[in-house]
This record gives structure tokens, C-alpha cells and sequence, in this order.
């Protein structure tokens, strides 16, 4: 019997195309993930290198008329070369996966190249041969360096995302068993053919089969062709991918395929996988997956407080005559306090007492069973409230709240105590905005989402991205924030 007759009666294999047209050549043999991330490593020494090299010597020769001391640069370029792969391969940085993600990619380059700088100078002071180096070379090799390896991380970030795509990667010679229907289906499958392994042959088994506790004896001859053709095709692993609850098929089949050399792995199903894209914690003897992260770690919480507290005191020192002819305006225009204090939910729930520029006549403290929102038009607010509540001047006494601790620069917006109490019976997950503390601006406040919300949705919306924020927080993100919050501050319609 022929293969290709074989095959039509039996549905339950698929040969790829692919396979039939070359099955012993992949396309690419060469370019497997392995040589591509030695040759990323490669590249960067060889750039590095290059850029130390040539801007010492175009420093030297623009400026002084010489070359310097050629060997003494070319040694030290060697050394950040080093030193930087090295602390780029201990964070896992080559791995194809790692450098498809741009933005980390970019974010541990900047960290990585400030930081072997910042080391090797203070070695060089130390050790006191800092002299042999001109400072004007150092921060060029500095600048270039860092400007040359964004370029270059970017362009091979992209270009590794098509090839994954593409599936050029994929040239590790696989078979999968798989209970039919899944492969067309299977996510994971996908992943794993764009990050180098090639499935070549498919033996595809019904349900009813697999539920069989006679099933050996039911793809016998399936199965002992299988075995056949991965002797024969130097195959070099076996791939299941079937329900994880099929425990007495799988067995079967790991016992049948005891005569193949070759590892065997058992790819997640679909209600497996939906839980592995969490972080894997050990716990003991086994490990977990963190389907909730806990607050930030004393290492993270430092890093927030740190930008805090610079952040807070660099923008007070600022906005200070701001903020002095603010209090004047306000005093003079209408009765009442030139500060407006109102209860807030901070970290962890616990209630703080917020501050404000007053923008209304009244002066609700928010803690009672109800609180009306602002509206357009509101005849509550002032005539100075509404451009103070329109460019955001009103938020900027917080910055008082986050030198005391009770906020941050960046974090969900607090809401009034009855508001709290409100969403918090209606939209699941709200409470966990509480796992940080609460920010003067956030991601969902950049996103448009300011202002009044009108029914639920809009508030759920504005928790959705504040969950976003809990679970992907990251000083970069903060930046960001703020950055953001510069740029869209006098271009939010919703507030009033």
C-alpha cells in the first residue's frame, strides 16, 4: 500500500505539503534558533567595537589631530563588549521570544549599556586610569553606542517577528499525536512551529478511540507506520496534544512509543494553557501559576517611591508660583477655603484625605451615602473651577499627598468614598485598583477615560485599564504615564 493511499483512507493523518515536496531538506537547515541568537551576541560585540573604536578615533582626530592611543580603546570597547553580552545573556534578553518584544528589548538595552558605563567608570576612577581616557570620547562612545544598538535592536526585533511569521525558524524535526481537530485549533501548535520545530507527520485519532481502553489495538497500524516513518526521517521529537485528562491514552501511547530514542512532550490543552501564560512560581517541591500577582515587591515599591518622591518635589519647586497665584485667584474670586479636602480609598482600602484646589461653591467630603459628580455645565463649580478643573491646576496640591505617602504619581484615580462603596458592589475585580497606591494621573486617565463617567460601562472601562496597569506595572510605564499626561492634559473634552 502506498503512502498517499494510506492516506485517504485514513483521515485521521495529515501529511504536510511541505514534507511531500522536500521531507529530509528543510528550506532553511542552517537557520536554526540556537545559531541565530549566538550570531545576536556576535553582532553586538561587533558593533560595540566598532563604535568605541571609531568614536574615539573620530573624536582624536577632530579634535586633536591624532589618533590617541588606539590599542588602550579598542581594549576597553572589548570590555563593555563583553560585559554587556554577558549581562544581556544572564537576562535571557537572546532568547528569540525576548527579542521579538521591542519594548523590553529597548528598555534592558538602555538599562544594560547605562549601566556597565556607569561600573567601568567607577573602576577606572577607583583604580585611578581614568586619566588614560579623554572624557569627551567616553560620553561619545556613550551616546553613539546606545543610539547605534536601538537602532540595531529594532531593526533585528522586526526583522525576527516576520521570520517567526514566516515560520523560517522552524527546522526541528517533530511528529505529533493529537486527538483530531486539535492542531487546526491549537494555539500552543502555532507557537511552537514559529519557534523552531517543523511538525512533518500527523497522526490525528478520534475521541471515541482515544476514550478506548483497547486504543493500542485500535491505531495499530497507524501507529506502527508512525514509528516506521520516524526511524526513518531522523526525527527528533514526539509531540501529544490532546485533553490532559486522558490520562490512560496518554499513557498508552508514551508505553508504545518507549522504542523511539527521541524525547516525547505533552503540549497543554486548551484549558491548561489559558493558565501557563501566568508566571510560573515554585512553591516547595512544585511550582504554581500566579493568576493574581500580589502588590509590588519592596524592590518595585522602592523604584515607584524613589520617582515619587523626586517627581513630587521637581514638580512642586516648578509649579510653585503656579500654585501660590492659583490660591491668590481662588481667595479673591469667591467664599470658602482655598484647598478642598475630601476622603479617597488609598492602598489597601484604607481611607486618606485628598487635596484639592476648591473648584465649587460647596464642599461635599464624599464619605456620606451619595455624591453627585461633576457635569457640564455644573452651576456648582466656579467660574475660575472650571479652567482650573479643565487644565488639571486643581489636582496639583496632591503632589503634597505623595510626599506624605498616601498617593503616587501615577497609579488608578481615587474615587470619593461613596463611589467606592458603589462600584465596588457592582464591578468585579474593582477592589484590586487597591493592590497600589492611588496616582494623580493613570493609564486609564491618558486613554480618555477622565472625567464623569454616565452609566457602568464607562467605568468599567476606566477599572479595565487600571487593572492593566496593576498587573503590568513597570517604571518605564510611569514614564510613559507622565509623559502622556504632559502631552494630553490641555486636550481632554471630558473634564469639566
Amino acid at each position: 500500500m502506498t503512502l498517499a493511499s494510506f492516506s485517504k483512507q485514513n483521515s485521521e493523518i495529515r501529511i504536510s505539503d511541505e514534507v511531500i515536496a522536500d521531507p529530509l531538506h528543510p528550506r532553511s537547515s542552517w537557520l536554526r534558533p540556537a545559531v541565530v541568537e549566538r550570531l545576536m551576541v556576535i553582532a553586538d560585540g561587533l558593533l560595540i567595537m566598532i563604535c568605541g573604536i571609531g568614536c574615539a578615533a573620530i573624536y582624536h582626530l577632530f579634535f586633536l589631530s591624532t589618533l590617541g592611543k588606539a590599542d588602550i580603546y579598542a581594549a576597553a570597547s572589548l570590555l563593555v563588549a563583553i560585559n554587556f553580552s554577558l549581562l544581556i545573556t544572564v537576562q535571557h534578553a537572546y532568547r528569540l521570544k525576548s527579542i521579538t518584544d521591542l519594548p523590553r528589548q529597548l528598555q534592558i538595552t538602555l538599562t544594560t549599556w547605562t549601566g556597565v558605563f556607569a561600573a567601568l567608570l567607577a573602576i577606572a576612577f577607583t583604580m585611578k586610569v581614568s586619566d588614560a581616557f579623554s572624557r569627551g570620547a567616553t560620553i561619545l562612545f556613550y551616546l553613539f553606542g546606545l543610539a547605534a544598538l536601538l537602532v540595531w535592536k529594532t531593526a533585528a526585533s522586526r526583522w525576527i517577528a516576520r521570520s517567526l511569521r514566516r515560520g523560517a525558524f522552524a527546522n526541528s524535526r517533530v511528529v505529533m499525536i493529537a486527538e483530531l481537530g486539535l492542531p487546526a485549533s491549537s494555539s500552543a501548535m502555532v507557537e511552537l512551529c514559529q519557534h523552531g520545530y517543523r511538525v512533518v507527520r500527523t497522526l490525528e485519532i478520534r475521541a471515541n478511540e482515544l476514550a478506548s481502553p483497547l486504543l493500542m489495538s485500535k491505531i495499530g497500524p497507524r501507529f506502527e507506520e508512525l514509528i516506521a516513518y520516524s526511524r526513518e526521517n531522523q526525527i527528533e521529537q514526539v509531540f501529544l496534544l490532546m485533553d490532559w485528562g486522558r490520562q490512560h491514552a496518554i499513557n498508552s501511547i508514551l508505553d508504545g512509543l518507549r522504542v523511539l530514542p527521541i524525547p516525547v512532550n505533552l503540549v497543554p490543552d486548551a484549558n491548561v494553557s489559558r493558565f501557563l501564560k501566568y508566571p510560573k512560581i515554585h512553591a516547595g517541591g512544585t511550582w504554581t501559576a500566579e493568576l493574581r500577582r500580589a502588590p509590588l515587591s519592596w524592590k518595585e515599591r522602592g523604584l515607584k517611591r524613589a520617582l515619587d518622591l523626586v517627581g513630587a518635589s521637581v514638580a512642586l519647586f516648578v509649579f510653585a508660583p503656579m500654585m501660590l497665584v492659583t490660591a491668590v485667584l481662588i481667595k479673591a474670586s469667591s467664599r470658602g477655603p482655598v484647598f478642598f479636602r475630601q476622603t479617597r480609598n488609598g492602598f489597601g482600602g484604607r481611607a486618606f484625605r485628598i487635596y484639592k484646589f476648591r473648584t465649587m461653591h460647596v464642599q461635599e467630603d464624599g464619605d456620606g451615602p451619595t455624591v453627585v459628580q461633576a457635569t457640564k455645565n455644573d452651576p456648582r463649580v466656579t467660574l475660575l473651577g472650571k479652567w482650573l478643573r479643565k487644565t488639571s491646576i486643581d489636582e496639583l496640591p496632591q503632589l503634597f499627598n505623595v510626599l506624605s505617602g498616601d498617593m503616587s504619581l501615577v497609579g488608578p484615580r481615587p474615587h470619593a468614598a461613596a463611589h467606592n462603596s458603589k462600584y465596588e458592589q457592582m464591578i468585579g475585580h474593582y477592589a484590586f485598583r487597591h493592590h497600589v497606591k492611588p496616582g494623580i494621573t493613570g493609564w486609564a486617565q491618558v486613554n480618555g477615560l477622565r472625567g464623569e463617567t454616565k452609566d457602568i460601562r464607562l467605568m468599567e472601562k476606566r477599572v479595565e485599564f487600571d487593572l492593566c496597569y496593576v498587573n503590568d506595572w513597570t517604571i518605564w510605564l510611569d514614564l510613559k504615564v507622565i509623559a502622556l499626561t504632559v502631552l494630553t492634559v490641555f486636550r481632554q473634552p471630558q473634564a469639566y
